[in-house]
C-alpha cells in the first residue's frame, strides 16, 4: 500500500467514525431540545447549533492547517467534538438549554472536521484524481450516517447503565466515535498533502488566470484570508466554485430539515418521515464515487451543471406536492432522494473546482471560508425555514430553494468559458508568461 493509500484510508476512517457519531447525536437532539424546554418550537436549535458551531469553527480549523498540517487540524476538529459530546449529556443532566446548546456547537466542530478531510484527501492526490479522492471521503459517510441513528436505543439502554437520561446515552457513543475519529487523525503524517517551501507571493491578476492556476505541487506561504477573498471577488471560476457549495447546502438544508414537518403536518406517521430521510441521506453519499469519477473524466463543471438539473427536478417535485390535494410519500421519497444527490453533485464538483482554480498559497484558506460559509449559509437556511413555512407552507420552501438556485446560474454565466468542458479543452489564458500555468478541470 502507498503512503498516499494509508493516508487515504485513515481519512476514510476518521470520517466513517466521525460520521456515525454526527448521526446518533442528531438522531436525539431535537427530543433533547423539546423535552429541556418543554417547546416543541426549539426543537431545530440543536441542528442549528451544530451547523452554526460547524460555521464557526470552519476556517480557524483551516488556518491551523495551513500553519502546522491537516493532522493536527484534524485531530483538534473531531477532539473539540468529542468534548461537546460530554457537554451535552452534562446540560442534559441540569436541564439548561444555553450549555446543550454550546455542547451541540462543539460538536459541529467534528462536522467541519469531517468536511476537511475531503481537502485533505485532495492535497496527495494527482490533478486527475482530485474528483475521485474528495468522492472516496465524502462517500465514506454513507456508511457512517446509516449506522448513526441505529445506535439510538442502544445509547438509550447504555445512558440507563450509567445512570443518565436515556436520551442522553446516544452523545455517549457520539463522544467514543469521535475520539476515535480524532486518534485516528492524529496518525497522519505530519503535513498531509504537499509539502511547504515555496515563496510567498502576492495575488494579483499577473499571477493567476481565471481560468487557471499554478501547476506546482508544492504548497506556498499561505496568505490571508482577506487577500483570498478579494482574488476570488475578482475571479469568475473560483467564485462560481465558492458559491456552488454554498448554494448546494442552502438549498438541501432548506427542504430537508423542513420536509419532515410538512410530511407530519400532512399525517405521515413518523415510519414513513424515517423512511423518507433515509432515502434522502442515500441519495447525498452512496453516488458521491460517481461523480467523483465524472468531475475527473469530463471536469467539474459538468458535474456542477448537471447537479443544477437534478437540483431543478427536486424542487420541482416539491412544488408539484405543495400543491397536490393528496400528497404522496412516492413523490416526496424521489424528491428528497433528488435533493440529495444534487447536493452531493455540488459539493464534489464544487470543491474540485475550487481546489483546481486558485493558487496553491489561497487553497487552504479559501477551503476553509467556503466551509465556514456553507455551514453558516445551512444555519441561516434551518432558522428561517419554520417562518417561512408558517409564512407560505411547503411551496414557500421550495420557491426559497428556486431562489438561490437561480442566484447560482447567474454566477456561472461569467465562469463557464474559462471552464474545460467535454469535447473542448479549456482555453488559453491571455497572460501565458508562466510557463507552469494549467488550465482549470
Amino acid at each position: 500500500m502507498t503512503p498516499q493509500s494509508r493516508t487515504l484510508a485513515k481519512l476514510v476512517t476518521a470520517q466513517l467514525f466521525s460520521g456515525a457519531g454526527i448521526a446518533s447525536g442528531y438522531a436525539v437532539g431535537g427530543l433533547l431540545a423539546e423535552q429541556i424546554t418543554g417547546s416543541t418550537a426549539t426543537a431545530g436549535f440543536a441542528q442549528m447549533s451544530v451547523i452554526l458551531g460547524a460555521g464557526l469553527v470552519a476556517y480557524p480549523l483551516a488556518a491551523l492547517a495551513a500553519r502546522t498540517g491537516r493532522r493536527r487540524a484534524l485531530t483538534l476538529g473531531f477532539g473539540v467534538g468529542a468534548i461537546g459530546a460530554c457537554v451535552v449529556s452534562a446540560a442534559v443532566a441540569v436541564q439548561f438549554l444555553p450549555l446543550f446548546m454550546v455542547g451541540m456547537m462543539l460538536c459541529g466542530s467534528s462536522t467541519a472536521a469531517g468536511l476537511q478531510t475531503r481537502y485533505a484527501a485532495a492535497d496527495g492526490a494527482g490533478r486527475d484524481a482530485t474528483g475521485r479522492a474528495l468522492s472516496v471521503v465524502v462517500g465514506a459517510t454513507t456508511l457512517g450516517s446509516v449506522l448513526g441513528p441505529n445506535f439510538t436505543e442502544p445509547g438509550a439502554r447504555l445512558g440507563e447503565m450509567l445512570g443518565m437520561d436515556p436520551l442522553a446515552g446516544p452523545f455517549v457513543i457520539s463522544m467514543t466515535a469521535f475520539a476515535v475519529a480524532a486518534i485516528t487523525a492524529s496518525t497522519l503524517p505530519s503535513r498531509t498533502g504537499r509539502g511547504t517551501g515555496q515563496r510567498n507571493r502576492a495575488l494579483t491578476h499577473e499571477d493567476t488566470h481565471d481560468g487557471a492556476a499554478p501547476a506546482s505541487t508544492t504548497a506556498a506561504s499561505t496568505i490571508g484570508l482577506r487577500a483570498t477573498l478579494r482574488y476570488v471577488a475578482a475571479h469568475p471560476v473560483p467564485r462560481f466554485a465558492f458559491v456552488t457549495v454554498i448554494a448546494g447546502q442552502m438549498m438541501m438544508t432548506n427542504v430537508m430539515v423542513m420536509t419532515p414537518v410538512h410530511m407530519h403536518h400532512q399525517e405521515f406517521d413518523l415510519g414513513a418521515i424515517g423512511i423518507v430521510v433515509s432515502i434522502h441521506i442515500a441519495g447525498m453519499y452512496a453516488l458521491s464515487p460517481i461523480f467523483g469519477w465524472m468531475t475527473d473524466r469530463w471536469g467539474p463543471g459538468t458535474v456542477i451543471v448537471s447537479g443544477a438539473v437534478v437540483f431543478a427536478a427536486a424542487i420541482t417535485l416539491g412544488v408539484i406536492d405543495a400543491v397536490a390535494q393528496r400528497p404522496s410519500m412516492v413523490l416526496l421519497s424521489i424528491a428528497l432522494l433528488l435533493l440529495g444527490v444534487g447536493w452531493s453533485m455540488f459539493l464534489i464538483g464544487g470543491s474540485a473546482l475550487l481546489t483546481s482554480s486558485v493558487p496553491e498559497e489561497a487553497r487552504i484558506p479559501l477551503q476553509g471560508a467556503s466551509d465556514a460559509a456553507m455551514n453558516l449559509g445551512g444555519a441561516l437556511m434551518a432558522a428561517s425555514a419554520g417562518a417561512v413555512l408558517a409564512m407560505g407552507g411547503f411551496l414557500w420552501i421550495n420557491l426559497t430553494a428556486t431562489v438561490v438556485l437561480f442566484a447560482t446560474l447567474l454566477c456561472s454565466v461569467e465562469a463557464v468559458p474559462s471552464m474545460r468542458w467535454p469535447g473542448r479543452p479549456a482555453p488559453i489564458p491571455d497572460d501565458t508568461r508562466d510557463p507552469e500555468r494549467v488550465q482549470v478541470r
